[in-house]
């Protein structure tokens, strides 16, 4: 004898198989919902799960026409006061059409790295940082930790007894221990990142 029944609609049979409610995603028990973004501001979570964004890397992007830019890539630094800082050799305002696409959106100071896409049109895109004058400080790397009270000072892989008041200000304000990591930029301008721990 063979029993006749009504047999559950194929999107619920397939939402039960998979575990899934049809009135709003996953049971609270087996949810995989994204955390909020942590205290520091990085997401927490898995990139390509629903609601978790994948971390930004760059703060503004542009495409500008730039004729008398050589070569195929470019990396420059742009200092508080408007000074461009180029790693290789440009012509005399060369450079000045990207600044220009990067500061429609961002002020200095940046770091900013364009790429050739046609023969006179580039893609350029930049990002912010911080930027501290630190006189009498040697070398072009340099870390600093402070845990505990105490500091050390790493310059070019090298422990150092100098200090450097500025990278600790900076460190003091991501918390009481820290980390700052910074790379000479020009003279005594020194682009610093400081982390807590």
């Amino acid at each position: 004898m063979a029993l006749f029944g009504r047999r559950k609609p194929l999107h619920r049979r397939l939402a039960d198989a998979a575990g899934l409610t049809l009135d709003g995603g996953l049971p609270p028990q087996q949810g995989l919902a994204s955390a909020p973004p942590g205290w520091d501001g990085e997401q927490r979570g898995e990139p390509g799960i629903h609601g978790v964004p994948r971390p930004r890397r760059w703060d503004a992007v542009a495409s500008v026409e730039a004729p008398e830019l050589r070569g195929d890539e470019l990396a420059f630094v742009v200092l508080p006061d408007g000074t461009v800082v180029l790693d290789g050799d440009q012509p005399e305002g060369a450079v000045t059409p990207l600044a220009e696409a990067v500061e429609a959106t961002l002020k200095p100071p940046y770091r900013a790295e364009a790429v050739r896409r046609g023969p006179q049109a580039w893609a350029v895109a930049a990002r912010r940082i911080a930027v501290v004058r630190q006189p009498g400080l040697s070398g072009e790397e340099a870390e600093l930790v402070s845990q505990g009270g105490d500091r050390r000072l790493v310059v070019d892989g090298r422990s150092v007894l100098e200090r450097a008041p500025s990278f600790e200000a900076a460190g003091e304000q991501a918390g009481a221990d820290y980390v700052v990591r910074g790379t000479r930029l020009d003279g005594d301008l020194w682009e610093i990142a400081a982390t807590p721990l």
